[in-house]
Protein backbone atom coordinates (compact mmCIF):
# COMPACT_ATOMS: atom_id res chain seq x y z
CA UNK A 1 0.00 0.00 0.00
CA UNK A 2 0.89 3.47 -0.46
CA UNK A 3 1.92 5.92 2.06
CA UNK A 4 0.58 9.62 1.90
CA UNK A 5 1.99 12.78 3.00
CA UNK A 6 0.10 15.85 3.73
CA UNK A 7 2.25 18.90 4.08
CA UNK A 8 0.44 21.85 5.18
CA UNK A 9 2.03 25.89 5.80
CA UNK A 10 0.94 26.74 9.10
CA UNK A 11 -1.44 30.20 8.81
CA UNK A 12 -1.95 34.10 8.27
CA UNK A 13 0.37 35.25 11.35
CA UNK A 14 0.16 38.15 13.67
CA UNK A 15 1.54 41.50 11.78
CA UNK A 16 2.79 39.15 8.71
CA UNK A 17 1.70 42.33 6.66
CA UNK A 18 4.41 44.39 8.58
CA UNK A 19 7.31 43.33 5.69
CA UNK A 20 9.94 42.35 8.13
CA UNK A 21 11.79 38.99 8.23
CA UNK A 22 10.35 36.50 10.48
CA UNK A 23 12.11 33.13 10.17
CA UNK A 24 13.08 31.53 13.61
CA UNK A 25 11.14 34.43 15.39
CA UNK A 26 8.30 32.77 17.41
CA UNK A 27 5.13 35.01 15.61
CA UNK A 28 1.65 33.66 16.74
CA UNK A 29 -1.14 32.38 14.54
CA UNK A 30 -3.95 35.29 14.11
CA UNK A 31 -7.25 34.70 14.05
CA UNK A 32 -7.54 34.84 10.40
CA UNK A 33 -4.84 32.69 10.06
CA UNK A 34 -6.65 30.07 12.64
CA UNK A 35 -10.01 30.14 10.39
CA UNK A 36 -7.82 29.61 7.27
CA UNK A 37 -5.92 26.31 8.95
CA UNK A 38 -9.64 24.98 9.77
CA UNK A 39 -10.57 25.11 6.26
CA UNK A 40 -7.40 23.14 5.31
CA UNK A 41 -8.51 20.74 8.08
CA UNK A 42 -11.56 20.33 7.08
CA UNK A 43 -10.38 18.85 3.43
CA UNK A 44 -7.43 16.75 4.90
CA UNK A 45 -10.44 15.15 6.87
CA UNK A 46 -12.39 14.63 4.13
CA UNK A 47 -9.43 13.69 1.57
CA UNK A 48 -8.11 11.01 4.21
CA UNK A 49 -11.87 9.95 4.58
CA UNK A 50 -11.59 9.06 1.04
CA UNK A 51 -8.60 7.72 0.66
CA UNK A 52 -8.83 5.41 3.19
CA UNK A 53 -12.30 4.83 4.18
CA UNK A 54 -12.19 5.77 7.80
CA UNK A 55 -11.10 9.19 9.04
CA UNK A 56 -9.34 6.97 12.16
CA UNK A 57 -7.12 4.85 9.95
CA UNK A 58 -3.40 4.81 10.36
CA UNK A 59 -2.65 8.49 10.86
CA UNK A 60 0.44 11.05 12.50
CA UNK A 61 0.98 14.60 12.70
CA UNK A 62 4.52 16.02 12.62
CA UNK A 63 4.79 19.99 13.55
CA UNK A 64 7.62 22.69 14.39
CA UNK A 65 7.79 23.99 17.57
CA UNK A 66 7.31 27.53 16.69
CA UNK A 67 3.96 28.42 17.83
CA UNK A 68 2.02 29.24 14.46
CA UNK A 69 2.96 25.97 13.24
CA UNK A 70 1.97 23.92 16.35
CA UNK A 71 -1.24 25.68 16.65
CA UNK A 72 -2.15 24.77 13.21
CA UNK A 73 -1.01 21.11 13.93
CA UNK A 74 -3.38 21.27 17.49
CA UNK A 75 -6.36 22.69 15.03
CA UNK A 76 -5.91 19.73 12.29
CA UNK A 77 -5.55 17.01 14.88
CA UNK A 78 -8.39 18.39 16.35
CA UNK A 79 -10.36 17.66 13.82
CA UNK A 80 -9.03 14.33 13.24
CA UNK A 81 -8.75 13.29 16.82
CA UNK A 82 -5.56 12.71 17.60
CA UNK A 83 -2.59 14.60 18.91
CA UNK A 84 0.62 15.93 17.22
CA UNK A 85 3.82 15.80 17.95
CA UNK A 86 6.42 18.50 17.85
CA UNK A 87 9.71 17.96 16.42
CA UNK A 88 12.76 20.97 15.87
CA UNK A 89 14.06 20.33 13.12
CA UNK A 90 10.80 21.68 11.13
CA UNK A 91 11.25 24.58 12.83
CA UNK A 92 11.75 27.60 9.74
CA UNK A 93 14.93 28.72 8.97
CA UNK A 94 17.07 31.53 10.92
CA UNK A 95 17.84 34.41 9.04
CA UNK A 96 19.79 35.16 12.52
CA UNK A 97 20.60 38.68 12.95
CA UNK A 98 18.22 40.30 9.84
CA UNK A 99 15.08 38.36 11.54
CA UNK A 100 12.40 41.25 12.68
CA UNK A 101 14.17 43.31 9.98
CA UNK A 102 12.81 44.74 6.71
CA UNK A 103 14.34 44.13 3.46
CA UNK A 104 15.55 47.92 3.11
CA UNK A 105 17.01 47.71 6.51
CA UNK A 106 18.93 44.37 5.64
CA UNK A 107 20.37 46.33 2.28
CA UNK A 108 21.35 49.12 4.62
CA UNK A 109 23.04 47.82 7.46
CA UNK A 110 24.61 45.02 5.60
CA UNK A 111 25.22 45.69 2.35
CA UNK A 112 28.05 43.09 1.62
CA UNK A 113 26.54 40.18 2.92
CA UNK A 114 23.21 41.36 1.44
CA UNK A 115 25.01 40.93 -2.28
CA UNK A 116 26.34 38.00 -1.19
CA UNK A 117 22.49 36.76 -0.32
CA UNK A 118 21.39 37.75 -3.50
CA UNK A 119 24.00 36.41 -5.71
CA UNK A 120 24.20 33.13 -3.87
CA UNK A 121 21.24 32.76 -1.81
CA UNK A 122 21.73 28.40 -2.10
CA UNK A 123 24.99 28.68 0.27
CA UNK A 124 25.07 31.80 2.00
CA UNK A 125 24.23 32.12 5.74
CA UNK A 126 22.85 35.85 7.14
CA UNK A 127 24.68 36.70 9.65
CA UNK A 128 24.51 33.96 12.73
CA UNK A 129 21.82 32.19 10.58
CA UNK A 130 21.31 29.06 8.12
CA UNK A 131 21.67 28.77 4.46
CA UNK A 132 19.12 27.12 2.06
CA UNK A 133 21.81 24.09 2.39
CA UNK A 134 21.77 23.92 6.25
CA UNK A 135 17.82 23.65 6.33
CA UNK A 136 18.02 20.78 3.26
CA UNK A 137 20.23 18.51 5.73
CA UNK A 138 17.77 19.08 8.68
CA UNK A 139 14.71 18.66 7.53
CA UNK A 140 15.41 15.71 5.23
CA UNK A 141 17.10 13.93 7.52
CA UNK A 142 13.76 14.19 9.77
CA UNK A 143 11.61 13.48 6.93
CA UNK A 144 13.63 10.15 6.32
CA UNK A 145 12.55 9.35 9.76
CA UNK A 146 9.35 9.57 9.40
CA UNK A 147 9.18 7.78 6.03
CA UNK A 148 11.27 4.78 8.04
CA UNK A 149 8.98 4.25 11.15
CA UNK A 150 6.00 4.94 8.83
CA UNK A 151 3.63 1.86 7.64
CA UNK A 152 2.09 0.61 4.34
CA UNK A 153 -1.16 2.67 4.30
CA UNK A 154 -0.22 5.03 6.58
CA UNK A 155 -0.82 8.86 6.22
CA UNK A 156 1.44 11.71 7.68
CA UNK A 157 0.54 15.05 8.27
CA UNK A 158 3.10 17.53 8.12
CA UNK A 159 2.89 21.19 9.23
CA UNK A 160 5.58 23.40 8.79
CA UNK A 161 6.80 26.72 7.48
CA UNK A 162 6.90 28.15 3.71
CA UNK A 163 10.72 27.79 3.66
CA UNK A 164 11.00 23.98 5.07
CA UNK A 165 8.04 23.15 3.04
CA UNK A 166 9.78 24.20 -0.07
CA UNK A 167 12.94 22.24 0.60
CA UNK A 168 10.71 19.04 0.80
CA UNK A 169 8.79 19.49 -2.09
CA UNK A 170 11.71 20.29 -3.80
CA UNK A 171 13.44 16.80 -2.75
CA UNK A 172 9.83 15.11 -3.95
CA UNK A 173 9.94 17.08 -7.51
CA UNK A 174 13.40 15.98 -7.74
CA UNK A 175 14.24 20.34 -8.16
CA UNK A 176 17.38 21.82 -7.64
CA UNK A 177 17.32 24.10 -4.48
CA UNK A 178 18.31 27.03 -6.62
CA UNK A 179 14.32 26.93 -8.20
CA UNK A 180 13.26 26.84 -4.32
CA UNK A 181 11.06 30.56 -4.96
CA UNK A 182 9.37 28.82 -7.88
CA UNK A 183 7.01 26.69 -5.52
CA UNK A 184 4.75 28.92 -4.06
CA UNK A 185 3.35 28.45 -0.73
CA UNK A 186 0.47 29.91 0.58
CA UNK A 187 -0.97 30.00 4.31
CA UNK A 188 -2.60 27.25 5.22
CA UNK A 189 -2.26 25.60 2.05
CA UNK A 190 -2.24 21.94 1.94
CA UNK A 191 0.27 19.32 -0.64
CA UNK A 192 -0.62 16.07 -0.85
CA UNK A 193 2.25 13.56 -1.73
CA UNK A 194 1.86 9.50 -2.15
CA UNK A 195 4.91 7.63 -1.62
CA UNK A 196 5.30 4.56 -3.84
CA UNK A 197 8.33 2.53 -1.80
CA UNK A 198 11.10 5.38 -2.73
CA UNK A 199 8.80 7.09 -5.31
CA UNK A 200 7.15 9.77 -4.38
CA UNK A 201 4.37 11.37 -6.31
CA UNK A 202 3.06 14.68 -5.93
CA UNK A 203 -0.60 14.80 -6.39
CA UNK A 204 -1.33 18.05 -5.45
CA UNK A 205 0.57 21.19 -4.67
CA UNK A 206 -0.32 24.39 -2.51
CA UNK A 207 -4.08 23.64 -2.73
CA UNK A 208 -6.06 26.69 -0.24
CA UNK A 209 -9.41 27.93 -0.68
CA UNK A 210 -7.37 31.25 1.66
CA UNK A 211 -7.22 34.66 -0.78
Amino acid sequence: MVRTIYLVRHGETVGHKDGHYKGSMDIPLSDRGAEQVSRSAEFIAAQIKRRNNSRESFLKIFSSPLSRARRSAEIIADKLGTKPMQIDELRERSFGLWEGMTYMEIAEKYPEEFSCWRSNPLEFSPPEGESTLAVNTRVLSVLDRFLVSSSDGESIIIVAHGGVNRVMLCGFLGMPLEHIFRVDQDFAGVSIIEMWDELPVVKLLNWSMNG
